[in-house]
């Protein structure tokens, strides 16, 4: 009549599945390893950079530098966005006068993104009642914030970018180029998913 069909079972090669497992969890587990490594014992990081600005990657706050005020997780939408921070250990003489104005055309510089940046002014002293009345006028949207000179760290004017969390990110110098700061904070914008 018919032929019946017989299945032979096939021979399996003995450890064959323990193979598979342990090169499975070496491509998951050699590259988590060796970038860790790479991060612990700095070889094969790239030298260059996209940014123009001292990176600040310590976790430091803006009350780490003796700024009073509120930062990071804030409700009020005023601290829950990106800053352009200007400090002065003094009354904001020549060089913080130039970052402030620097910090306002930045924001001003944002065009449709500038809601989510803000700029603010910590400084240690009063401020001379004819530059007070000028911010207030010419600079409306500017913050501003006082400063403890005895902890603050730095010597000068700087301007720092400052997360929606209340991280330090970026510092720049008084003299710093304006484009390149804007770039900077273009790009950081368009990378965040917060503020």
């Amino acid at each position: 009549m018919g032929s019946t069909l017989t299945l032979e079972p096939v021979a399996r090669r003995p450890g064959r599945g323990r193979w598979q497992l342990l090169g499975l969890l070496a491509v998951v587990i050699v590259p988590m390893l060796l970038a860790s490594a790479m991060y612990r014992w700095q070889f094969w990081v790239p030298q260059t950079r996209s940014y123009h600005g001292e990176l600040i990657a310590t976790g430091q706050t803006p009350a780490d530098l003796g700024v009073a005020g509120d930062w990071g997780d804030a409700v009020d939408d005023e601290q829950s966005r990106w800053q352009l921070l200007v400090t002065s250990a003094d009354d904001c003489r020549a060089d913080c006068r130039e970052l402030v104005y620097l910090a306002r055309q930045i924001h001003i510089g944002l065009g449709r993104e500038a809601a989510r940046a803000g700029h603010a002014l910590a400084r240690s002293a009063a401020l001379p009642a004819d530059y007070a009345a000028e911010l207030r006028t010419a600079y409306p949207q500017l913050r501003l914030l006082e400063l403890d000179a005895e902890r603050y760290p730095e010597e000068g004017a700087q301007l720092w970018l400052v997360d929606p969390h209340g991280n330090l990110v970026l510092r720049y110098p008084a003299g710093s180029n304006g484009k390149q700061i804007l770039e900077d904070l273009r790009y950081l914008l368009k990378i965040s998913q917060i503020g």
